[in-house]
């Protein structure tokens, strides 16, 4: 990434600016400017977040902002309330409170004499979330939106529920937030106010897992905050993001199909980060593409950025399976919108003979019921959920977890096929209980019999329609649909393909209440394949720049690892992920933090009741009484010192799930705070 200082405008930060709302809650803001801008106002570029602006996401806020607020626009970052040095309290995720205090933001950003009145908001995952979320509310200042790794809909595509399946990322983002919560406002900023709200936030802190699991099919706590209920509430345009490494790729090709305002999309090879530094590569000139999108919308430039065809893809190329790249070879292809006229669908079955090509050798029909009954324990190289830390959360090969499936293999193929689009399995199965579960893997089996994931579904069969529980009748055929998650994937010649269908994907998604067998059900059982049919265009991006990086110095490196451990005497299979994000000081500031955690998660191949999992995380930040503040010239203030530690376990039988926290604070070694949570959740449809 070529790092950039020769801006058109020089630029000019206020690190710490608190912004007033009617309730006498103040938020925390950090803003670049474009010197001059009080004289001559700019269009203002707004990220929203709870991740605290003075460290949290401070590295990389300095390679984006500052770069926007170089090329002309007032580039604000503001903390939620409740988080960094904000005000108040956080209750939870994309509340009503969260959105109406973001239009209060907007409306003061509008107002201030730097600003033209115009903005537009951006932001990855959750500042992804909520760029949607205000952008239906129809804030007049807001023209555009740039949205990344973000949903449509909170229930079918975020870290809670996938196929109507609990995700184990729901207890692990639990876990995660119950720390990243626990982070107390920067004594240099706020003064000695600072502890008192530091033990106000951890003496109401929420047990978010709580909440999370007692909605377990797609009720109005999910609605609310999912755009999808009304998508032409959005007016402004959107330029809609995707990674095909990341979680969140299905929302792109939705939001091209039902939006009605102006909209382009793209998605990458990369894994849940901004594109201009995310792996694999190719990593892009996002920053040049944003300005291209914001000097379009919010200074009226006729440059182009809408002529050109509104979707971009990047069809990655087989490769070995590997869980985690430096880089995916492949080739950027582009169509007029979404769903796309040059994909066609190529439909296949599933039969006896394999996976057959319906246009080669005629619709097949299963000819005797088969039998899919995996242990509980299957799945567990299915890697991460959502590939967040740069750590080993891909896919890795398949065979193992394929010889606890049924596989269906197609003939080598003759010629490369491209896949763009979301594959559809459609298929007549029966389970021997009132619940089962199902997973599908579509992969590339490759000559030297290695097998690479290419994308892949889950389903809870009593939550079909996602919206209403349907306890199965044992024995009864039912017909399902199962969409897979999008995928853009050039499979060579000589290939094969293969459909994979397990009863089970442990520690993705937690199990279902008891072992199911499903049985396939004889007549047709079928793929419907997207396949690109277009040419390959050119890379239409610029090569990665960035404003010059945080001056930070590194105590401990990063080092994310997984293992998976079986106990050969229960068969119990323990996967153990363990988040170790380093300890860095940010030396222009005098402020160090460390993070580490450790995720266990637990299943026995029988029974579902001894599923279990237990997150610990680590977190310390502080700073020394003798460190140098660049920024105020002196001897650094706010000297403090401070650790947490929070636990979360969860455990289950048929009709409960059982969950227990423990958070501990301490300041200067000295404990100051101790919660515990007891809680039982009723199992209703998960």
């Amino acid at each position: 990434m070529q790092v950039k200082t020769d801006f058109p405008y020089p630029v000019r930060e206020i690190e710490h600016m608190l912004i007033p709302l009617s309730d006498g809650t103040r938020l925390a803001a950090r803003i670049w400017l474009p010197e001059g801008a009080e004289q001559a106002p700019v269009p203002a570029i707004l990220e929203y977040l709870p991740y605290r602006k003075s460290d949290g996401t401070a590295p990389r806020d300095a390679l984006t902002h500052p770069y926007f607020a170089g090329h002309g626009y007032a580039s604000v970052r503001v903390d939620m309330r409740g988080n960094g040095e904000s005000d108040g309290l956080m209750e939870d995720e994309y509340l009503p409170l969260e959105q109406s205090d973001a239009l209060e933001v907007i409306d003061w950003i509008a107002n201030q004499p730097w600003c033209t009145g115009k903005l537009g908001m951006m932001g990855i995952s959750w500042g992804g979330f909520n760029s949607l979320q205000l952008a239906a509310h129809k804030p007049e200042p807001l023209k555009a939106i740039i949205t990344l790794c973000s949903t449509d809909d909170r229930y079918t595509d975020d870290i809670h529920y996938k196929g109507g399946c609990l995700l184990n990322e729901n207890l692990a983002w639990a876990a995660t937030m119950l720390s990243f919560s626990a982070a107390p406002p920067d004594p240099r900023l706020v003064g000695d106010e600072w502890r008192a709200m530091w033990q106000e936030r951890l003496d109401e802190m929420p047990l978010l897992a709580e909440t999370w699991l007692s909605h377990q099919h797609r009720d109005e706590y999910w609605k609310q905050g999912s755009i999808n209920t009304d998508y032409t509430d959005i007016e402004a345009a959107v330029y809609t993001i995707g990674g095909w490494g990341d979680a969140y790729k299905n929302t792109v090709g939705r939001m091209m199909e039902n939006l009605s305002c102006p909209r382009k999309a793209l998605i990458g090879p990369w894994i849940h980060k901004y594109p201009h530094f995310a792996v694999p590569n190719p990593a892009i000139g996002f920053l040049q593409e944003a300005l291209r999108w914001w000097d379009h919308w919010l200074k009226g430039e006729e440059n182009g950025v809408m002529d050109e065809p509104s979707a971009t893809f990047y069809l990655q190329d087989s490769l070995p399976p590997k869980t985690m790249y430096a880089e995916r070879p492949g080739r950027w292809v582009q169509t007029d919108g979404w769903p796309a006229s040059d994909v066609e669908i190529h439909q296949m079955s599933l039969s006896e003979s394999g996976l057959s090509d319906n246009a080669r050798q005629g619709q097949q029909a299963l000819a005797r019921p088969v039998v899919v009954d995996s242990p509980l324990t299957a799945g567990r190289h299915q890697g991460e959920y959502c590939a967040i830390w740069f750590g080993p959360d891909l896919p890795a090969d398949q065979r193992l977890d394929d010889a606890l499936a049924v596989c269906f293999d197609s003939e080598p193929l003759e010629a490369p096929l491209d896949i763009l689009g979301k594959p559809k399995v459609t298929l007549t199965l029966a389970s021997d209980q009132t619940c089962g579960q199902l997973a599908v893997r579509l992969s590339d089996v490759q000559p030297d019999g290695q097998v690479a994931r290419i994308t892949y579904g889950v389903l809870n069969l009593t939550l079909r329609d996602h919206d209403t529980p349907q306890t199965l009748v044992p024995g009864e055929p039912i017909e399902v649909e199962l969409e897979l998650d999008m995928a853009g994937y050039r499979i060579p010649a000589g290939h094969r393909l293969r459909v994979a269908l397990a009863t089970a994907n442990f520690p993705m998604v937690w199990p279902a209440a008891r072992r199911a067998a499903l049985t396939l059900q004889p007549g047709l059982q079928s793929l419907a394949l997207p396949v690109f049919t277009g040419e390959a265009v050119a890379n239409p991006f610029e090569a990665p720049e960035s404003a010059p990086p945080a001056n930070i110095s590194e105590q401990r490196e990063a080092k994310p690892s997984r293992s998976v451990v079986e106990d050969v005497a229960t068969g119990e299979i323990t996967t153990i992920v363990a988040d170790d994000l380093g300890a860095m000081t940010f030396e222009d500031t005098g402020m160090r933090v460390e993070h580490r955690c450790t995720e266990r998660y637990t299943a026995h191949p029988e029974d579902a009741d001894r599923t279990r999992a237990e997150i610990v995380w680590h977190y310390r930040a502080g700073r020394d009484q003798h460190g140098r503040d660049t920024a105020l010239g002196e001897t650094t203030p706010g000297q403090f010192d401070i650790r947490v530690e929070s636990h979360y376990r969860m455990r289950c039988d048929a009709e409960n799930f059982y969950l227990e926290a423990e958070q501990i604070a301490w300041e200067d070694d000295r404990e100051v705070h101790r919660r515990d949570w007891q809680r039982t959740v009723p199992r209703t449809a998960v």
